[in-house]
């Protein structure tokens, strides 16, 4: 879903520039902004990357650490800040913690590239 209705577009005609009539919602701008801040860090954009192109769409925080030559302390937090912002979920299965996307919040994001 476009973030911006195209039928909010006017001419205004003092500047004749293009004027947006209503911006985001407070609440929504807040959550865009939270998972903007999330993915502006490259660990997490290659982990997004990791689990998006997975066979599986999904994948244990123990198969992420080799890859990325980082340790499961450090996986787990980038994780973590993934499944706060709402990009991933989480599910506990035995003692590992299984990962997927969270298709419409990435669509979100990706709304805001050209």
């Amino acid at each position: 879903m476009p973030l911006i209705d195209q039928s909010a577009l006017r001419l205004d005609e003092d500047c004749h520039t293009i004027a947006i009539s209503e911006p985001l919602s407070r609440s929504e701008a807040e959550s865009l902004a939270g998972a903007l801040k999330a993915v502006a860090d490259p660990t997490r954009l290659q982990l997004l990357s990791m689990i998006s192109g997975s066979a599986a769409g999904e994948a244990c925080v123990c198969d992420l650490t080799a890859p990325l030559g980082l340790t499961q302390p450090t996986v787990s937090h980038h994780l973590t800040i993934l499944v706060e912002a709402g990009l991933l979920s989480r599910e506990r299965r035995g003692k590992w913690a299984w990962y997927a996307i969270v298709p419409e919040r990435l669509d979100a994001l990706r709304s805001l590239l050209p």
